[in-house]
């Protein structure tokens, strides 16, 4: 923040009497804000309604939410991915758009089963840059596993508040779920902790002064309770954990082009700076391979996970930037002594206090159609 502007605007409107501070966004848009959606457009029953919401809280790069669901008939539908939601610049295979629908299809089996159906699913895609990706039929059973929707609800992504306590042995086993193959924790005590807090840095750096990448980012900030309450996906201030004078600032003064600037970029870099430096440590998830198939099953793998650690009091970061970049992520593997496919680099660690969830959601009529 440029501190002799911020100091001039707010000079002025103290001297305005409060008139111009009025007059201005006052608070950051969130997901409690949106008190109704248009009117429903498409003829879907009940319970499909249900599931699909429920599946559109499943996480995503820059909150972008690239599923789209073709309806064929009554609980018999087509998930795909829509190509308008893609990230292009830091996702350019469209790796990350696929485990972004495998968390999808593992949240509306949740959802499904709570209200007691069983999915069947069929991947169709041959590439990740298909349309169509999985075909799913759901099927009223008399015995289903039925699964608490409020988890799906509370689940969010924490940036902030990170303490250092260590994890105990049985929490990392807890959060592995009995797949070591898949899951590889490193302490804050190890020395690949430290380089992936390096890297994390470095490769935010490379990617805040790649203009691509940083226009990509600057298309998915909604800084205005305006722009947020119109597309209700992006980043918002609130998910980003930006409140107060600071947010007020952000809100009534910024937009994509100062995302372009170096203070911007710069104000970034240091934020990651503190954020890396507090974490018990970080959780990586690998696969065996990169077909279609396991990105989807590495996706709900991550969501499982994501879904179950605010019980515990931990939080999860998603930060990919080591993975986005070329120079990052060709050493990657070799540094921390992992042969397997890294798909997920995800912090964590415990917090003192968890906040409700704030990132927007796109109601079910905007992403389902024939």
């Amino acid at each position: 923040m440029n501190r002799k502007k911020f100091l001039t605007i707010a000079g002025i409107a103290v001297a305005a009497g409060g008139a111009y501070y009025i007059s201005t966004d006052k608070s950051n848009f969130t997901r409690a804000d949106i008190k109704g959606t248009p009117a429903e457009k498409f003829p879907l029953l009940p319970d499909e309604r249900t599931i699909l919401y429920l599946a559109s809280l499943a996480p995503s790069g820059h909150n972008t939410q690239p599923w789209l669901v073709k309806y064929i008939k009554p609980f018999h539908w087509i998930v795909g991915t829509d190509k308008n939601k893609w990230l292009p610049a830091v996702d350019p295979n469209q790796r990350e758009t696929i485990l972004s629908i495998g968390a999808f299809i593992q949240t509306l089996e949740y959802a499904a089963g709570s209200l007691g159906y069983n999915c069947q699913f069929n991947v169709i895609a041959a590439t990740n840059q298909d349309e169509n990706i999985i075909e799913v039929q759901l099927v009223k059973a008399a015995r289903v596993v039925k699964y608490d929707t409020q988890k799906i609800k509370n689940r969010r992504t924490v940036r902030s508040g990170y303490l250092a306590d260590p994890f105990k042995k049985e929490i990392v086993d807890f959060m592995r779920n009995g797949e070591p193959d898949y899951f590889h924790f490193f302490p804050n005590t190890a020395k690949e902790h430290l380089w992936l807090n390096e890297q994390t840095i470095e490769a935010n750096r490379i990617q805040s002064y790649r203009d691509a990448a940083q226009s990509e980012l600057a298309n998915w900030i909604r800084f205005s309770r305006k722009d947020a309450a119109q597309h209700l996906d992006g980043l918002t201030l609130a998910s980003m954990e930006v409140e107060g004078i600071p947010a007020w600032y952000l809100r009534n003064f910024y937009d994509k082009k100062d995302v372009m600037k170096k203070s911007f970029r710069e104000q970034s870099i240091e934020k990651v700076v503190q954020q890396v430096s507090k974490s018990a440590g970080w959780l990586l998830i690998t696969s065996k391979d990169n077909s279609i198939a396991t990105l989807l099953e590495t996706g709900k793998k991550m969501q499982r996970l994501f879904l179950k650690v605010r019980d515990k009091g931990i939080a999860i970061h998603p930060m990919t930037q080591v993975l986005e970049e070329a120079t990052t992520s060709r050493v990657l593997n070799q540094s921390i002594g992992i042969s397997d496919n890294v798909q997920f680099i995800l912090r964590t660690g415990y917090v003192k206090n968890y906040p409700l969830p704030v990132s927007l959601r796109r109601p079910v009529d905007w992403f389902v159609h024939t």
